[in-house]
C-alpha cells in the first residue's frame, strides 16, 4: 500500500537492454523498419548470447489479464523482429480458465497475427538461466497494427498526451501472496505466520526476499521497497517509476521474476485480488503523475493541493470514467471480493489527499520532494487486469477530462464508509454494474476503437456468466491461482 511508486526517475539499467526506451507512443510499422529491426535483433542477439542466453519468451497479455508467450530459440530473434511469429486472434477471447469465447469482430478459428518481440526491452531472465523475456506488439499479417493488440492501444494513448506537449511517469505496485507449493485444489498453506508488516515475516523469508531483490535488480529494474503486507503471506515490492508503456512492461516482467523465484524456494504465489474470499485481497494500483517541459504539473499549481489546472482537469476525467474503467482494471468477477469498504481498496468514487478509502488518493509526498514526487494512485484496480489496458484507458480518459477542463468535485477528508447512503458514490460492486457503465461509455468505445472495445466486453459479459452463481469462496478457489 506504499505511495513511493513514482517518487524519483529511473536510472540507467544495470543490465544492457533490459530498460525500456522511453518514446513518444508513436506505433511503428514492422514493415517500414524490417531491416533496421533486424540490425537491432542482431545487436541483441550478440549481447543475449555473451550472457548465456538460448531463448526467448516473448510475451502478451490477453484481455482476461493472463500473460500469454510464444518463445523462439536464440538463432531465431532476428527473423523474428523483422518477421513476426504466428499467433492467433482468438487469443483476444480467452478468458482466464482457457475457455475461448467470440465477440462481433474478433475470434473464431481462422486468420492469423504476427507477434513482434520489442527488441529494446529484451532483458535476460535473472531467476530463468538461459532465458530472456520481451514484450510483444501484434500485427496483421500485412504489417498493419492489430485493432485488438492492447500494447498498441497503449502507445497510442501515450501518442496522444505527446502531441499535447504532455508526458507521464507511471508505477504499478505489485502485491502477491506466497504458498507452500501444492495440488491447484488445495487450500493456500502459508511459508510464514509473521504478523502484518511484521519483521517476523520477513525474517522467515529473508533468503526468498533478497532472491527477489536481486533478481528484479540483475534485470535493470530498481527497486524502492519490498516489504510484507497486511494478508496472510503477503507482499508488496515498488520499482522505479517510467513511461505508462514501459510500466506496463515492467509489472508484466516483475511478476514473471517473482513466480520463477519463488519456484526455486518451492513456493506458488498468487496475484489474485482474492486468494481468500473474505480477507484483504491483492491490489494492482496505478500510480501516476502528468509532466510538462519538465515539471510536474501535479505540484506547484493553484488547484487543490498544488494541482495545476492541467492535472485537475486530467484527474476529473479519470474519476468521472473509474466506473466504466473497472473493466479494464478490476477485470475478474473475483476483483469485486476485494473492492469493498474499510479494506483500503478504494471502492468509494471520490478522491483525496493520502485517503487510502477513496479511489484516486492524491500523494503529495515529503515536503522538498515534492516536484518530483507528487502524483496520484488509482487505487481500485488488481492485478488481473491488463496493464496495457489500464495504463491506456487510464491516460485517454483523464486527456478528455483535460481537454474538457473538467474541475474535480469537493474532496472526502475522511472515511467515504461514514457519509451515508446519501452520502459518497460507491463504485460498481460487481461486474454487472461496471457492464453496464462499460457500456454507456462512449469514450471508452472510440478510443479503444470497436475491435478491441467488443472483445473486452465480449470477456468480461462471459467471465460474469460463468461466475454467477459461485459462493465467494468457490469464486476465489477458481481463480486463485490463475493470476
Amino acid at each position: 500500500m506504499t505511495s513511493g511508486a513514482v517518487a524519483t526517475d529511473r536510472p540507467e539499467p544495470a543490465t544492457p537492454g533490459a530498460a525500456g526506451h522511453a518514446d513518444d507512443g508513436a506505433v511503428p510499422s514492422p514493415r517500414a523498419d524490417r531491416a533496421e529491426r533486424g540490425e537491432r535483433a542482431q545487436a541483441a542477439v550478440e549481447r543475449l548470447r555473451a550472457a548465456g542466453v538460448e531463448a526467448v519468451a516473448v510475451t502478451w497479455v490477453d484481455n482476461a489479464g493472463i500473460a500469454r508467450v510464444k518463445a523462439v530459440p536464440l538463432g531465431g530473434l532476428v527473423h523474428a523482429a523483422q518477421w513476426g511469429v504466428g499467433a492467433a486472434p482468438c487469443f483476444d477471447v480467452f478468458l482466464a480458465d482457457d475457455t475461448i469465447v467470440t465477440s462481433p469482430l474478433i475470434g473464431g478459428p481462422t486468420g492469423d497475427l504476427r507477434l513482434y518481440p520489442d527488441v529494446e526491452r529484451i532483458v535476460p531472465l535473472a531467476a530463468q538461466p538461459g532465458w530472456a523475456w520481451a514484450p510483444g506488439d501484434r500485427y496483421t499479417q500485412g504489417g498493419a497494427p492489430h485493432p485488438g493488440c492492447q500494447r498498441l492501444f497503449a502507445r497510442r494513448t501515450v501518442a496522444a498526451a505527446a502531441e499535447r506537449g504532455l508526458t507521464l511517469k507511471a508505477g504499478i505496485e505489485i502485491e502477491w501472496v506466497a504458498a507452500l507449493a501444492g495440488p491447484p485444489h488445495e487450500e493456500p498453506r502459508y511459508p510464514t505466520a509473521g504478523p502484518a508488516y511484521g519483521m517476523q515475516r520477513l525474517t522467515e523469508l529473508s533468503d526468498y526476499l533478497r532472491d527477489v531483490l536481486r533478481a528484479l535488480g540483475e534485470q535493470g529494474l530498481t527497486v524502492l521497497q519490498i516489504h510484507p503486507e497486511y494478508a496472510a503471506g503477503q507482499f508488496e515490492v515498488s520499482v522505479a517509476p517510467e513511461g505508462p508503456v514501459e510500466a506496463a512492461d515492467t509489472s508484466v516482467l516483475v511478476r514473471h521474476t517473482i513466480r520463477a523465484v519463488s519456484a526455486r524456494h518451492g513456493l506458488r504465489v498468487s496475484f489474485a485480488p482474492a486468494v481468500e474470499a473474505g480477507g484483504v485481497g491483492n491490489g494492482g494500483h496505478l500510480h501516476l503523475s502528468l509532466w510538462r517541459d519538465g515539471h510536474n504539473l501535479t505540484h506547484g499549481g493553484p488547484g487543490p493541493h498544488g494541482l495545476t489546472a492541467e492535472a485537475e482537469g486530467f484527474l476529473a476525467g479519470v474519476l468521472g470514467e473509474l466506473p466504466a474503467l473497472l473493466v479494464l482494471g478490476c477485470s475478474s468477477p473475483a476483483g469485486y471480493l476485494r473492492l469493498v469498504p474499510s479494506h483500503w481498496a478504494g471502492a468509494y468514487q471520490c478522491w483525496g489527499l493520502e485517503n487510502r478509502e477513496a479511489a484516486l488518493r492524491l500523494v503529495t509526498g515529503s515536503s522538498g520532494e515534492r516536484a518530483s514526487a507528487a502524483n496520484a494512485e488509482i487505487k481500485c484496480f488488481d492485478a488481473t487486469a491488463n496493464p496495457y489496458l489500464a495504463v491506456g484507458g487510464v491516460l485517454a480518459a483523464g486527456l478528455a477530462g483535460l481537454d474538457q477542463r473538467l474541475a474535480l468535485p469537493p474532496e472526502v477528508t475522511d472515511d467515504p464508509a461514514q457519509a451515508g447512503p446519501d452520502g459518497v458514490p460507491r463504485l460498481p460492486a460487481g461486474p454487472d454494474e461496471a457492464l453496464a457503465a462499460y457500456r454507456r461509455s462512449a469514450l471508452l468505445r472510440e478510443a479503444l476503437g470497436e475491435p478491441l472495445y467488443g472483445a473486452v466486453l465480449a470477456v468480461r459479459e462471459a467471465e460474469r456468466e460463468q461466475y454467477a452463481d459461485a459462493t465467494p469462496e468457490e469464486l476465489a478457489s477458481a481463480t486463485r491461482w490463475r493470476y
